[in-house]
């Protein structure tokens, strides 16, 4: 028997504007072996790792119900007819076509599954960076002594990288490949975010969580185009919704760590005064820690033979797929089936001139500039491209959605536990006693001690024993010779009081205010109905979400894809921004205006929704 791979040679043509693979086969476009080797009865095996449903018995077939397998072949068959029908085709729809067939011969098994949760790992290391910066800011805002506008711009600041970020490397997975840049990307980010953890000083530390933002932003872009383009059309829109998922992963994942690390104050150590690296800090490092895993992953998972397919790049893009198929059919227990797929009919790209010039003569330096301004000039062409005429209604009508939609979620998402907080001050201050300029002498504390503030007070020789403290305030106030034993406190601060030979012990009073306040007060119930409310808008928005996601996918061609998406999420960082800045003006304000506005936003972006195309049937350009 010949060997069914000494054929798979590819030629240029001479006068073929682009390359031509062949003109026989079942396809127009590709085609397959002539001869297929017999398989065996047993040849299946339904305990096989990867195995999918298309493998399974099909019991449907004493109903009169179609076999997948033959729907799938029907379908084939009427693109094929409708290729040959419609004369004015192009060379990017004719590859469309056939590169969807290819995707459903290789089949939904082991490969992409292991390419989904390398992919997911990277979009949770995204989901990390949202939280990162407001589960530390309680504790390093002591350690670097930062004001109310250092914080705020902390906050931002992470938005702002990412705002960037997504830009730029949405831009460059378009001209450069869908898995380099996202190891660049991740790369990035782990570097910095490891530096930021180390950084004593204020300015460092923003600088520093600033680039980690520019990383991780590309890993949206990247990571639902370069996972599409491994997908057959009725596997699409299910898995990428999957893929979601792991976004919400990572702010779980941040939530629990941040309980659990940012507590343990003997988790740090010290150098001196000038060096501290405290609890906070190993939860910054840990947070890094889905982005170190996903690079790592990345390391065998092959480029997106898509892209290779439109920059050129036809011998790679058909060893990936062969190799795609392979451990696929391998997984279900039939390595006997063979990669059938001998000839692609792919257009030539107009990227020679970016090829040449990179290798051109000159010094390293000016080969780099050289490069690097090519690139430039490249990713912006194609950005200005999504408001061409074939793409600027969709681009208008997506910017629209994201925007509307990432005003309303992260700028409820900052005003809901603003106000949680806002409404137990009130309740605090409604309750609070205040206490001035008391004196209080050899006297025992038996009982416990709640919503106070005690100023400018003297305590001698006091005993405070198994007793509890909460929201309790020392200002100003002199301790001498007193006795602290197995206290239970809950926001008790000593500001500015003087402590002489007194004894602490088995008490928390030490610290001025625990380190996990603020994650503990967004999970307080004392105002559930708010509460309530956050979690039924996050679980509709994460559906929301979703949907939105795949549509941006389904909507553009590969070679536009991920810059598209690199604009729109960079759209969607500002409006972040604008909502959890305009939100949080609000608060203690009034309750009506961020409602009306989030409402407003909201139904103007789903009217705008609906002048979308249906996309689920669409074979991915």
């Amino acid at each position: 028997m010949a060997d069914p791979y000494q054929n798979n040679v590819y030629h240029q043509g001479g006068g073929d504007p682009y390359g031509t693979y062949g003109e026989g086969g079942d396809q127009e476009g590709y085609g397959y072996q002539g001869e297929s080797y017999p398989q065996e009865e047993d040849a299946a095996s339904d305990a096989t790792e990867g195995h999918d449903d298309e493998d399974q018995m099909y019991e449907g077939e004493y109903q009169g119900i179609p076999h997948p397998d033959e729907v799938k072949a029907a379908q084939r068959a009427a693109r094929a007819k409708a290729r040959q029908a419609q004369a004015g085709a192009t060379e990017l729809e004719e590859l469309a076509e056939q590169y969807e067939d290819i995707m459903e011969d290789c089949g939904h098994g082991r490969f992409q599954w292991s390419l989904f949760i390398v992919l997911g790992l990277a979009l949770m290391a995204d989901g990390v960076e949202c939280f990162v910066v407001g589960f530390v800011l309680p504790s390093a805002e002591k350690d670097m002594c930062l004001s109310n506008g250092e914080k705020g711009m902390l906050g931002l600041i992470v938005f702002l990288g990412m705002m960037v970020g997504a830009f730029i490397w949405g831009g460059m997975a378009d001209k450069l490949g869908r898995r380099k840049c996202l190891i660049w990307a991740l790369t990035i980010n782990c570097v910095f975010a490891f530096l930021s953890s180390f950084a004593q000083g204020y300015g460092f530390f923003l600088f520093f969580r600033l680039i980690s933002g520019i990383g991780i932003g590309g890993s949206v872009p990247i990571v639902y185009s370069y996972f599409s383009e491994f997908l057959q059309m009725d596997k699409r829109g299910e898995h990428l919704s999957w893929l979601c998922m792991f976004w919400m992963v990572g702010g779980i994942y941040a939530s629990f760590t941040a309980w659990g690390i940012i507590p343990h104050y003997g988790w740090g150590f010290s150098m001196g005064t000038e060096f501290q690296f405290h609890s906070w800090r190993v939860f910054v490092l840990v947070c890094a820690l889905p982005a170190i895993t996903s690079l790592v992953g990345l390391m065998f998972m092959p480029e997106s033979p898509r892209f290779l397919l439109e920059n050129a790049k036809h011998d790679e893009a058909w060893m990936i797929l062969k190799n795609v198929h392979d451990t696929n059919w391998r997984a279900k227990g039939q390595p006997e089936k063979v990669f059938q797929v001998t000839h692609i009919k792919a257009p030539k790209t107009q990227e020679d001139e970016f090829i040449e010039i990179q290798s051109a003569t000159g010094t390293a330096m000016q080969r780099w500039a050289v490069r690097t301004l090519t690139l430039c000039k490249l990713v912006l062409k194609n950005v200005a491209s999504l408001l061409g005429p074939e793409l600027r209604l969709s681009t208008m009508f997506m910017a629209i959605i994201w925007f509307t939609m990432a005003f309303s979620y992260y700028g409820l998402g900052v005003w809901f536990p603003d106000m949680i907080k806002y409404l137990q001050q009130e309740e605090y201050e409604s309750k609070v006693k205040v206490f001035h300029r008391e004196r209080v002498e050899r006297f025992h504390f038996n009982f416990s001690l709640e919503n106070q503030i005690h100023r400018e007070g003297e305590y001698i020789n006091d005993k405070f024993i198994n007793i509890q403290m909460k929201s309790v305030k020392f200002e100003n106030s002199l301790f001498e010779d007193c006795y602290f034993e197995d206290i239970e406190s809950t926001e008790t601060i000593f500001e500015n009081c003087t402590i002489r030979s007194t004894v602490f012990y088995n008490t928390g009073l030490s610290m001025l205010i625990s380190a996990g306040c603020t994650f503990f007060l967004f999970l307080s119930f004392s105002q559930a109905a708010i509460i309530a409310w956050q979690c039924l808008f996050c679980g509709v928005s994460v559906a929301a979400w979703n949907g939105i996601e795949v549509i941006t996918v389904e909507l553009y061609p590969a070679s536009k894809r991920a810059t598209a998406f690199g604009v729109l999420n960079a759209l969607c960082k500002l409006a972040a921004i604008l909502g959890t800045s305009i939100f949080a003006s609000f608060v203690g304000v009034t309750k009506v205006v961020p409602i009306l506005l989030s409402c407003t936003a909201l139904v103007c972006g789903g009217l705008v929704a609906l002048k979308l195309p249906e996309t689920r049937e669409k074979i991915l350009q």
